[in-house]
């Protein structure tokens, strides 16, 4: 297998499992990451954790030999089945972290782009270099990264193909933080964990109001917010939640 499902605790992982390649993306893999984001959807876990195998790459791109002498429409239907893999990713109701350990370019950035967090180590490196293959990306990069790090650096990035580090990357909001360490998984859980303590409902209704408003006018934003704060006072989670603060101890979340 070039991509690994297993489970963690209350961690779900996704390896990439392709060191020899940088963990390219084959066609089956993006298969595989789509039908694994089912799996992860009706598991128990309370977060993903994307990680790729080996000490040089997260994910090196896309497998160029594999997108030569194929039709239009293949050329299409393989653009949309990189889209509809990652975008079931970030649409778990369950928030996702991609650790950037190495390189990142091309369809692997684009697939970090679809978790919720991306943490990267000093050696990471990112791009979106297809522009200097007479490409442009193709799996969510146009669309995911202006939305990330603005339009102007987004066009940089996309036009260039130029190579960002983790600090840069950082100070742009690409990445959420820098770590430190070797070891992906573990960086990925101790980064998590400040997410998987609190119950299931709040945290999809607080991400559900950010998405969505983004999408809109701060008036529309606004009256989601309200809608969603509303249902979120109707579940046992908040009562439990309120309850456990007047009583001075730790609350026991449900999820319901």
């Amino acid at each position: 297998m070039t991509m690994k499902l297993s489970y963690d605790g209350p961690f779900a992982v996704i390896t990439l499992d392709r060191p020899d390649a940088l963990n390219a993306l084959q066609f089956q893999m993006l298969q595989a990451i789509s039908d694994a984001a089912d799996e992860v959807a009706a598991s128990d876990a309370r977060a993903l954790i994307v990680v790729g195998a080996g000490p040089k790459a997260f994910c090196a791109g896309a497998d160029i030999k594999e997108l030569m002498d194929r039709s239009l429409m293949e050329q299409r239907q393989g653009a949309q089945l990189g889209q509809r893999a990652f975008d079931k990713i970030a649409k778990l109701h369950i928030p996702s972290v991609a650790v950037i350990h190495g390189y990142a370019f091309g369809g692997g950035l684009e697939l970090a782009m679809g978790c919720t967090f991306r943490i990267a180590t000093e050696r990471a490196r990112m791009g979106l270099p297809e522009v200097k293959l007479g490409l442009i990306p193709g799996y969510g990069g146009t669309q995911r990264l202006p939305r990330l790090i603005g339009e102007a650096r987004a066009l940089e990035l996309v036009m260039s193909g130029r190579t960002v580090d983790a600090k840069e990357a950082e100070r742009w909001g690409l990445v959420n933080r820098i770590v430190e360490g070797d070891d992906p998984l573990a960086l990925g859980k101790q980064f998590m964990s400040e997410f998987i303590g609190y119950g299931l409902c709040a945290s999809q209704f607080a991400r559900e109001a950010v998405v969505r408003g983004l999408e809109t006018t701060v008036e529309a934003g606004l009256a989601i917010e309200a809608d969603l704060s509303t249902l979120a006072y109707q579940t046992k989670d908040a009562v439990e939640g309120m309850t456990a603060f007047v009583e001075k101890r730790k609350p026991e979340f449900k999820d319901v």
